[in-house]
Formats: C-alpha cells, sequence, structure tokens
C-alpha cells in the first residue's frame, strides 16, 4: 500500500496523541507553545521553545497542501522540490505532496544557489516549498527557476514577491484528503546522492521502497506506540526520515531538535523521555567529550527511558562504542548500513544482539539480500575483498535521467554500492573503504577506513581522514587529516611513533593537523580534503602547522 495510508490510519487510531513535537534550545524555555488545533499553528509565531501537534493536525495540514496544490495544477507524476530546515512544517509538507499523486524532491539545506537550480532541473522540479533561510538563495535564481515553476514560501510575513505565502495558499482549502488514487507501483520520492563523489544524481523511489523502509526500521528495533524517537539529522536525507518511518509505522512519537551541541542532545532526551536515539559519529564524539572533561554531568540528565543508541551514514570507530558502553552500560546499540539508493539505512544491520562484532555493519537486513562481488560481479570467498552489493524492495528505480549511471550500478536487480567489504567467517559485513577512496601506492591496495579506525584509538584523536595524495614514485601516498580533541597537544613524532603498529605499507606517509570536514548526514567530505591538500595546499598546510 502506499505510505500516505498510515498516515490515514494513525489519525484513524491515534488522531488525539501527539506525534511530532519541535525543540529549539537556541530560544528561552519561556516561550514554550502546545501547537493542537490547525488555526492556532498557522496564525502563531513560530519562534518557541517547543511546538507539537496531534496526527490529526498532521493529516489535516498535509490535506490543506494536497489541496491547495491541485488548486494550482499540481497532478500526479509532478514534482515538488522541499528545501526547508528542520521544523515542525517538513513532514506535513512532504506527506501533503505525496498525497497529490506527485513526488517529493527534498533538497540539501547546504546547497548553493547554482546547486539549487541544477536540481530543480535535472529531476524537472513543478514546484518548489522554500523557507526563510532560503529567499536570498532563491531569489538569486528566481527570473530563471520560475519560469513554468510555482515556488511557495513558508515563512511567517514578508512573503518575496517572487513566490506564494504557505498561509494564504492553504488557509482556505478543504482539510479532506484528496482522495488521488496510489499503488506501491507509483514513483513517490526523488532523493539526491550526497555529493561527496561528484555532483549529486537524482534517485528515484516508488512507494513500495517507502514502505519497505518503514517494514524494514520497525522490524529492526522493535519500535511500539511508547516510544519516542529523537530526530536530530536533516530530514531532506533518507537516514533521519527513514528511522522515523519505523514509528511513523506504530504510531510512535518524535522530537526533532534543531541543534546538536552535546547538553541540547542530552537535556531533551531527558525532558522528552526519548526512548531511541540515532546519532552521527560527530556527535557522539562531542557528548563523549563533555563527558569526559566533566562539562557535563550525566547524572544531571533522566535518561532511564533511552533504551537504544544507534548510529549509521559511516563507518564507526569500535573505540567510540566501547566508551559510549562505559558511560552508559544499558543502552543497546545499532548501527545500519544504507544509501538513498536502497532507501536508506537498513539494507545491512548489526542488530542489538550482536554487539561483540561491533566494528561490522552487520548482515543483511529485514527483506534484503547482499553478496560480496568481484568485479565481474561474481561473489568473493569469504575473508576477501570486493564491493558490497544489495537487492531487495527498497532499490531504487534508476538515477533519474541519467542511464548511463543506471546501468553503472544497477545489475540484474543487484545495486553495486561502490562501498568495498569483506565478510568474516560468521557472515558479518565489515566496510573496507568507498571504491573510490582505496589508495594503490606503490601497486599494494590501501583502504583508508582501516587506517582511521586505527587511528581513532589514540587518546588524542577526535577524528581522523586519510585520503591519497599523489606521488611521483609511488603514485599515491596515503595522508592522515587528524583533528585533535579540545586541549589536547600532539605532534608528527608522535603520530608516527603510534604507528608503528600497523604494518609498514599501511603507516600514513604525511600527517596534517587539521579540522575533518563532514557533511550533515556526517560523512567525511574526502573530495574537499584532496582539494585542499593536494601539491601546493598541502605545502601550506606543513608550513602552518
Amino acid at each position: 500500500m502506499p505510505i500516505t495510508d498510515i498516515l490515514k490510519r494513525n489519525c484513524a487510531l491515534y488522531g488525539n496523541d501527539i506525534c511530532l513535537t519541535e525543540i529549539n534550545p537556541e530560544l528561552p524555555e519561556t516561550r514554550r507553545l502546545t501547537w493542537r488545533d490547525y488555526e492556532l499553528v498557522q496564525s502563531t509565531s513560530k519562534a518557541t521553545y517547543r511546538r507539537e501537534i496531534t496526527w490529526n493536525v498532521f493529516n489535516e495540514k498535509a490535506n490543506r497542501l494536497a489541496n491547495a496544490l491541485i488548486s494550482r495544477g499540481i497532478k500526479k507524476g509532478d514534482k515538488v522540490a522541499i528545501l526547508l530546515m528542520n521544523c515542525l512544517e517538513w513532514l506535513p509538507i512532504y506527506f501533503g505532496i505525496l498525497k497529490t499523486g506527485a513526488l517529493a524532491v527534498p533538497l540539501n539545506f547546504r546547497y548553493a544557489s547554482d546547486e539549487i537550480e541544477y536540481c530543480l532541473n535535472l529531476a524537472e522540479c513543478d514546484a518548489l516549498v522554500f523557507g526563510p533561510e532560503f529567499i536570498g538563495r532563491v531569489e538569486e535564481i528566481a527570473d530563471s527557476i520560475s519560469k513554468n515553476r510555482l515556488l511557495i514560501y513558508t515563512g511567517t510575513g514578508n512573503c518575496p514577491s517572487f513566490a506564494d505565502d504557505y498561509f494564504d495558499l492553504t488557509v482556505d482549502c478543504s482539510s479532506a484528503d484528496p482522495d488521488v488514487s496510489l499503488t506501491d507501483e507509483d514513483f513517490a520520492a526523488i532523493y539526491f546522492s550526497s555529493g561527496t563523489t561528484g555532483f549529486p544524481k537524482a534517485i528515484l523511489h516508488k512507494h513500495e521502497s517507502l514502505m519497505h523502509a518503514c517494514r524494514v526500521e520497525q522490524a529492526h528495533h522493535g519500535q511500539t506506540k511508547d516510544d519516542v524517537f529523537l530526530c536530530i539529522p536533516p530530514l531532506y536525507h533518507t537516514g533521519a526520515k527513514m528511522h522515523w518511518f519505523g514509528s511513523f509505522l506504530v504510531g510512535g512519537k518524535a522530537v526533532l531538535l534543531k541543534g546538536t551541541k552535546p547538553e541540547f542532545v542530552l537535556k531533551t532526551a531527558s525532558e522528552e523521555k526519548c526512548s531511541i536515539v540515532w546519532l552521527l559519529v560527530p556527535w557522539a564524539q562531542d557528548i563523549l567529550a563533555a563527558l569526559d572533561s566533566g562539562e557535563l554531568k550525566k547524572e544531571d540528565y533522566d535518561l532511564s527511558n533511552w533504551r537504544l543508541m544507534h548510529i549509521g551514514a559511516q563507518p564507526v570507530p569500535k573505540s567510540l562504542i566501547q566508551r559510549w558502553k562505559e558511560y552508559f552500560p544499558n543502552h543497546e546499540y545499532d548501527t545500519n548500513y544504507g544509501l538513498s539508493e536502497s532507501i536508506g539505512p537498513g539494507c545491512v544491520h548489526l542488530g542489538v544482539e550482536n554487539i561483540h562484532k561491533v566494528g561490522a555493519i552487520g548482515k543483511a537486513g529485514f527483506g534484503w539480500e547482499t553478496k560480496i562481488a568481484d568485479v565481474l560481479g561474481n561473489p568473493v570467498e569469504k575473508g576477501e575483498v570486493g564491493e558490497l552489493c544489495v537487492k531487495g524492495p527498497g532499490v531504487m528505480t534508476c538515477y533519474y535521467n541519467d542511464e548511463a549511471a543506471t546501468k553503472a550500478c544497477l545489475k540484474d536487480g543487484w545495486l553495486f554500492t561502490g562501498d568495498m567489504a569483506m565478510e568474516d567467517e560468521d557472515g558479518f559485513i565489515f566496510l573496507v573503504d568507498r571504491k573510490k577512496d582505496v589508495i594503490i601506492t606503490g601497486g599494494e591496495n590501501l583502504y583508508p577506513v582501516q587506517i582511521e579506525d586505527f587511528l581513532s584509538t589514540h587518546t588524542s584523536i577526535k577524528d581522523v581522514a586519510v585520503i591519497g595524495l599523489p606521488d611521483a614514485r609511488l603514485g599515491e601516498i596515503a595522508a592522515a587529516v587528524i583533528e585533535l580533541k579540545k586541549g589536547h597537544s600532539c605532534t608528527e613524532e608522535e603520530i608516527n611513533e603510534f604507528c608503528k603498529k600497523l604494518p609498514r605499507y599501511k603507516r600514513p606517509k604525511k600527517i596534517i593537523f587539521a579540522k575533518v570536514p563532514r557533511n550533515p548526514t556526517g560523512k567525511i567530505e574526502k573530495p574537499k580534503l584532496r582539494q585542499i591538500y593536494g601539491g601546493a595546499g598541502l605545502v601550506a598546510a606543513q608550513n602552518n602547522s
């Protein structure tokens, strides 16, 4: 069934229950507001510490937007882009688009104007819904993108002249379901790849994929109606939304936290009685650092409801989870592997019962198949490195308007992920590295993740990225970009001494002390690092260190 049917069911069963809460910790706590009815939601300032809505209001807001879009000519098969920061309106807008039969097209909030225009054109979007943070960027391209395209502004007041006001557009629209016929086979969404290996590609998914994401997440983490899910990552990305889908499937509550500081996370988890928290590696590192330094004290928070901490979106250092369990021994831990091409997390899944295998990403997830393949697509032997491939109902239909890229990664129903991996004797899969990030030095393959995992055990290192840099004799050499913990110092000589525990060929040949850039979903931005430190950039970095 289409995913919009789950929203209808939740309204029928739990209509008056709170489903979404937004916490804006940068604002004074006295400015709290309970948003229960639609008109109050629309007419009240959004600058509040706390807002919440019920399933009934969620559905009404989605229906009003759907009917407004239909009245402006949006129809089944059209595409409507979303350019919003995380907010209470995000998910009702997403479902309002789906209810028209159109495809929702979430955009990365970091996109510059030219990237926004590129993605709108690539996905052939018919409309764009954008928030106040993006007025400047949209205005730069308004003349070109407004031709035959509806622009809708969601802020309160001061609607730019080139856009329609969201409130004016929806206030008088019916709150009844538009009753557009949808099936599993209808297209539902276009997501964009993270762009860590090049310009974003448009990833096309059907309703079947979204429903499979719901079932996978709930099967893995056992969400019930009583669970409270703390959502921090950006909703434009499949990782955040598809984890929420497990709660959505059972009518559970979610809390949207607008901020990633350690005190924000612990305070919100405590006050909102959150039971499931999904973190990115940098956020978990920051929480541990704050606890280590005494900046935060665990006993100041009531975290008794918090049962599950899980991490995804990037390789997770084993040492990080070992340290986490020292502070939170009662937490279940899980990691999920996935791509936007496989509708986000869960095609490979560790499982809370397998904490003895921390470091692995796990085995094939609920309803998924996996294989580790050689260059011809044939399975390799256990213990050998190959490309991770996945197959299941959540695999994308294609890269929209990119037949060549589609053929390169979709073969006989298998999605070739571009990630190099190996399977151990127990059937657990370990990520080795991105295929494009493998360093070939003197004819020897180096897998940066293995070196990063080792370096992350150093007590002074907060974050690390290993990249390949050009070398006249060896072709490439491994360079380690190291971000130190606050208040810690370390020298290149100390790192080189520490690395003597590694085989000689795996030891980094260059050490660079600098911040490790990560994108909003936690992935290390290695193309940016290679651009900064390749050639002249490396010399400048060394001179400044």
